[in-house]
């Protein structure tokens, strides 16, 4: 099928399930209809199961956008807990599409926690509340990582609401990204289980050869302790000085144990000037997202200040993962959301597209991984290969019957599609189009995130009450409180003072007005070190909102 027969099918509003191989431009379809949507102002869902597969279409993860976060099932007190948020009701109320890329890496238990949160919200039993689904993947990629204390992990077309959803199958035949025929036979053969002398022979021409580029390679292993031995050395090969973060906890030993299981960043995190390290969740606000990739350009003993790949300077704040019952938090976790990323895993490297990539596939040790190595670099020239075993070039026989059946029902559906007249695909495209564009009544002025804030200081409301109110971290509430700042100053937020003692409030301020009275970049870390332990960086914050300049 081409991408604009799948985009005919996606307009005339039918759920679908996008797929084929890397480079057939599924994230390109994908980003076709988003901005198809917008231009008719249709309330669309962007998501994906990992944060960095997000941010290719401007979205943010599944988990969030549900609401579902870390959630292994849902209770009805949940869903009641759920909806009493009220940008979470605003969101799924008045969603007409949602979009998941990366379906392969997500759970099946937590697709049909989706579907369960749609058909609350939206009341009514039809799959996924009515909303059309548009699935997107490769279920040749590695299934999804089952962490401690989660349930058995199956791929997501094992679950009950694929089943029910009547998925239109689009198989991608195009290529966009491999333009190298010999690679394109490596990675067609993997695909079709036809491995040969001729294949491994053309990767053997890769052995420990220098890409053909000018940019270092990204390194992927297999292992985790292939890695973390990796990254140990090369931290190691930087003459500064080493700075170490521990991982603070409270709660329940055995809950704590689960988060520490669950989270990438590492219990004692070493840095140093110059570490390569790569951010391991999401803050949208701030910058970053699981994935994002940057170097440390600065580290004291209040923590890093990364630039990311695109120049951005990010100071980092330590962030939390949690465990919620009823509405408590029974455990909590505080780390620097980072880690050294030298080298990763393959399974971390699924959704990337890269120029050159180094691999040493002999530890393989499921099927599917080698092809999601290999598919990860653009030309076969853009890859050095250290090792391979015979593991890594076999796929699961599983995926090749599914996938056997995904191209023979997308066949179907190409079929079909090619046998409607014009006029019959132009009325089904316009009903749909009439179905999901908001009303009169619905088109009403969308508040920004900034805009609600406002709201809430119009109600005198404390910054934590705020982030509770919204759902958010702390954080999130200074960003925005910035926002305001330098659009209407700092009249309306003058309560908010109250927030810091009036002698810390006092010592704060001086200490702005003497370290940045021949400049104006107000970074936290020269406060915070001059101060010390006595003051916060969320008080150092809170003082800043009256020290910043209106725009």
């Amino acid at each position: 099928m081409t991408q604009k027969e799948a985009l005919e099918i996606l307009k005339m509003g039918h759920n679908a399930y996008i797929t084929g191989p890397a480079g057939s431009g599924k994230t390109h379809l994908l980003n076709e209809y988003i901005k198809y949507l917008k231009e008719h102002e249709v309330d669309v869902g962007i998501t994906a199961s990992t944060g960095l597969a997000a941010t290719h279409m401007g979205g943010v993860t599944i988990h969030a956008w549900s609401g579902l976060g870390i959630r292994n099932d849902l209770t009805e007190y949940d869903l009641d807990e759920l909806e009493s948020r009220q940008y979470l009701y605003k969101r799924l109320a008045h969603a007409k599409v949602l979009i998941i890329d990366e379906i392969s890496m997500m759970h099946h238990f937590r697709l049909d926690l989706v579907d369960k949160v749609l058909k609350h919200f939206k009341r009514n039993d039809l799959p996924f509340g009515g909303v059309q689904i548009v699935l997107c993947g490769d279920f040749f990629q590695l299934p999804p990582v089952t962490r401690f204390g989660e349930p058995e992990t199956l791929f997501a077309f094992s679950s009950e609401a694929w089943k029910n959803a009547n998925l239109h199958i689009c198989y991608l035949e195009e290529q966009h990204r491999q333009h190298d025929q010999d690679f394109l036979r490596v990675l067609n053969a993997i695909r079709s289980a036809e491995v040969d002398e001729d294949i491994i022979n053309i990767l053997k021409r890769r052995y420990c050869k220098t890409p053909d580029c000018d940019i270092e390679p990204t390194r992927l292993h297999t292992h985790n302790s292939d890695v973390d031995v990796l990254n140990d050395t090369e931290l190691a090969k930087i003459d500064r000085e080493t700075y170490v973060y521990e991982m603070t906890s409270k709660g329940a030993d055995k809950l704590v144990e689960l988060l520490k299981k669950s989270c990438l960043s590492p219990e004692k995190l070493r840095l140093k000037v110059g570490s390569r390290v790569m951010f391991v969740k999401n803050n949208y606000e701030v910058g970053y997202v699981n994935g994002t990739l940057g170097v440390v350009a600065e580290c004291d003993h209040f923590g890093p200040t990364v630039r990311t790949a695109d120049g951005k300077l990010i100071r980092v704040e330590p962030a939390s993962w949690t465990i919620e019952e009823n509405g408590k938090i029974k455990a909590e976790i505080k780390q620097f959301p980072l880690r050294l990323a030298w080298a990763i895993t393959v399974h971390k490297s699924q959704g990337m597209s890269l120029d050159a990539v180094e691999v040493d596939l002999s530890k393989s040790f499921e099927k599917g991984m080698g092809y999601v190595a290999l598919s990860r670099v653009r030309t076969l020239g853009g890859l050095r290969l250290l090792g391979l075993n015979k593991i890594a070039l076999e796929v699961s026989e599983e995926i090749l019957l599914v996938d056997e059946e995904m191209r023979r029902l997308s066949i179907q559906q190409a079929s079909a599609l090619r046998k409607m007249s014009a006029d019959t695909k132009a009325k089904l495209t316009a009903d749909f189009l009439q179905k999901i564009k908001p009303s009169k009544k619905e088109k009403i002025h969308k508040k920004s995130a900034m805009e609600e804030v406002a709201e809430l200081v119009e109600k005198k409301m404390s910054i934590k009450e705020m982030a509770k109110e919204r759902d958010v971290k702390v954080e999130s509430i200074l960003e925005q409180l910035e926002k305001i700042v330098a659009v209407n100053g700092s009249s309306s937020l003058h309560y908010l003072q109250k927030e810091v003692s009036a002698s810390k409030f006092k010592k704060i301020f001086a200490c702005f007005k003497d370290l940045y009275s021949e400049n104006r970049d107000y970074r936290l870390a020269p406060i915070k070190n001059k101060l010390g332990a006595g003051v916060t960086y969320e008080e150092i914050r809170v003082v800043r909102l009256f020290v910043l300049p209106q725009q």
